[in-house]
């Protein structure tokens, strides 16, 4: 039997049997079973003698929808949100996921490239050497982004790999990464031409990729030359020096033409230390040193993080300055409420900083300052005007040294902090520069307020 009819105030409605909405949409009846159990996708009706279950037509669209998502990779939690939540939460969590997924292809891609890559050497099929890979960013934005990344690197002799920043080149970006397994900084920068060859995954010293970043500064775009004898960066005239030239070089070849013509002032102004010296043109070109050595997994990590469940838009300065007032605390903690945060020393038994100020507002002597906030940075307390969403409210532990370099790497007035649990990592965004992220590890001792 396909289904029964049942009658309602709209008349009569034909009712599908478990069987036949499962053929209709494309779902095994185990996994209507599944959906009914989860409380996702529950039956119009269930017969109370027989136990079988009867679905709408109308159910339809949703089912089809859920089959998708999860075609997609999507967790089941999240494709409630998508199915039952409002549009913006629903949209939030979609783009996150389409980033996932984006990452994880690129994962797998650079996978299976190293592996061919391996069966052959470094040869192709036709016994030619592997071509370089190129790419041409813009010299100011690698110099940001360098300045961004590298406070996020490990000082610990005995992890070189984390004092490296890991530069991955693939066939649309660009990512610097880097990670002292407490907080980890991601910049993503878009070529400026097609990216030539095929991906790289550069293992950059950081001491070298500070000083490469500070000279990149001074051109208008610098091109990264990788191989598998390494890597070097070129240099392009700056804006003022030789735009004309510059223009000429794309006329007469693209990024060809113009690396070529790097190469050759590299040539002319090669001291033989493997720095070639700024000519006067505004060329140059430098090595970058590189190690041999296997980056941690991040891309697996950012994609395994859980949803946000409490975000904090606050003035990233205020929030800065009231974390390095607090430098010397083992803790600070950070409480936030509907439209505020309260920054605190976590030194105290109970999260508190122990001092006869216990107010969230920093005491009634405090005054408020001309960005709103409340309390004296000088008090240890201070609280400051926020947007803060999710329930309930939320305590959470930092190290101001931890927190502090992520905050002031950030662009803009304000920072987005998204966190998932006062123990989990914290995502730290610039409203005003997607392209950077970082995640912070909190600190215990942390709890959630019912």
């Amino acid at each position: 039997m396909d289904g029964i009819t049942t009658s309602n105030t709209q008349g009569l409605t034909k009712l599908l049997s478990i069987s036949a909405f499962a053929r209709r949409v494309g779902l095994a009846p185990s996994a209507l079973r599944f959906y009914d159990d989860c409380r996702v996708l529950e039956p119009a009706r269930v017969d109370e003698a027989t136990g079988y279950r009867y679905y709408n037509p109308d159910q339809e669209i949703r089912a089809r929808m859920l089959r998708s998502l999860r075609e997609a990779g999507m967790p089941l939690a999240d494709v409630t949100v998508v199915l039952d939540g409002d549009a913006e939460e629903a949209r939030a969590v979609l783009e996150r996921h389409r980033g996932t997924v984006r990452d994880r292809s690129r994962t797998a891609d650079a996978t299976i490239a190293a592996a061919l890559r391996s069966l052959t050497g470094a040869a192709t099929a036709d016994g030619a050497e592997e071509p370089p890979t190129r790419v041409r960013i813009g010299g100011a934005e690698l110099a940001s982004a360098v300045r961004q990344v590298v406070p996020a690197v490990a000082r610990d002799p005995e992890l070189p790999v984390l004092g490296c920043v890991l530069v991955e080149i693939d066939a649309d970006e660009v990512r610097l990464v880097a990670t002292d397994r407490y907080r980890l900084s991601v910049r993503v920068l878009r070529p400026v031409t097609t990216v030539a060859g095929p991906p790289r995954k550069l293992l950059v010293e950081a001491a070298a990729l500070t000083e490469t970043g500070t000279w990149a500064a001074r051109h208008a775009a610098v091109t990264i030359e990788a191989g598998p004898d390494g890597a070097r960066i070129h240099g392009a005239q700056t804006p003022a020096a030789g735009a004309g030239s510059q223009s000429a070089a794309w006329a007469h070849g693209g990024l060809e033409a113009m690396v070529e013509d790097d190469v050759r002032a590299d040539a002319r102004a090669a001291d033989g230390s493997g720095v070639a010296a700024d000519d006067g043109s505004g060329h140059g070109s430098r090595e970058l040193p590189l190690r041999a050595d296997e980056f941690p997994a991040y891309r697996e990590m950012l994609a395994a993080l859980s949803p946000a469940r409490h975000r904090l838009l606050v003035d990233r300065t205020a929030l800065l300055d009231a974390v390095e007032a607090l430098w010397d605390a083992r803790a600070v903690e950070i409480r936030l409420a509907e439209d505020k945060a309260t920054v605190s020393r976590a030194d105290g038994p109970d999260g508190a900083d122990g001092s006869d100020d216990s107010s969230d507002s920093g005491g009634s002597s405090g005054s408020g300052d001309s960005d709103g906030s409340v309390g004296s940075v000088g008090s240890g307390t201070v609280t400051l005007p926020a947007v803060c969403l999710g329930a309930p409210a939320l305590r959470i532990h930092f190290d101001p040294s931890v927190l502090a370099p992520a905050l002031d790497a950030g662009v803009g007035p304000d920072v987005l902090l998204e966190i998932a649990s006062a123990v989990e990592p914290v995502v730290v965004r610039s409203a005003d520069q997607g392209s950077f992220t970082t995640l912070v590890m909190p600190v215990g001792p942390a709890d959630e307020e019912s």
